[in-house]
C-alpha cells in the first residue's frame, strides 16, 4: 500500500496526521489516510505520540486492537472498492451501505470478511477472489 515494512507503514500514518494537524499540503494517498483517521478519533492519541507508538506491538493474545492494522484494513477495503477488485466488490459495498445505513459501518463488516479470508489463506483453506466475494455475500445475507 505505502511501505514495505511495519515501521514504514506506520510512519505514513504519522506523517499524514502531522500534515493534517499543521495544515500542510497533502498528497492524494495522504488525503485518503486522513479521511480514515478522522473517522477514528479513538486513535488520535496514538497518532500524536510517534515515539511511543511507532514500534509498539499489539499482541493478539492480549486482546489489544492494533489501530494501524484497523486503519490499514479500511484503506485496503477502500482500494478494493475503488478498483472494483475483486470484480463485484463495489456493488457489494453499496449493498452493505444500504443495509447498514453507514459507509463506515459497511467497511467494518467487510473488514471482518477480509480478515477471515486472509486467515483462511494462511491456513490454505481459501484460494481465490471468488471465495472472498462469497464470504462477503454470505455475511450480507
Amino acid at each position: 500500500m505505502f511501505g514495505s515494512d511495519r515501521q514504514d507503514i506506520r510512519q505514513t500514518f504519522f506523517d499524514a496526521w502531522q500534515k493534517h494537524q499543521n495544515k500542510q499540503p497533502i498528497e492524494p494517498l495522504e488525503s485518503q489516510i486522513i479521511d480514515v483517521l478522522l473517522m477514528h478519533p479513538e486513535y488520535h492519541y496514538v497518532l500524536e505520540d510517534r515515539e511511543d507508538y511507532l514500534d509498539r506491538d499489539y499482541p493478539f493474545e492480549e486482546g489489544k486492537v492494533n489501530p494501524f492494522l484497523h486503519m490499514g484494513l479500511h484503506m485496503s477495503i477502500r482500494e478494493q472498492i475503488s478498483t472494483d477488485r475483486p470484480q463485484g466488490i463495489a456493488d457489494l459495498y453499496q449493498q452493505y451501505c444500504h443495509k447498514t445505513g453507514d459507509p463506515h459501518d459497511a467497511e467494518h463488516h467487510m473488514m471482518q470478511c477480509l480478515v477471515a479470508f486472509l486467515r483462511e489463506l494462511q491456513e490454505d483453506k481459501a484460494s481465490d477472489e471468488a471465495e472472498y466475494l462469497e464470504m462477503l455475500k454470505r455475511q450480507l445475507g
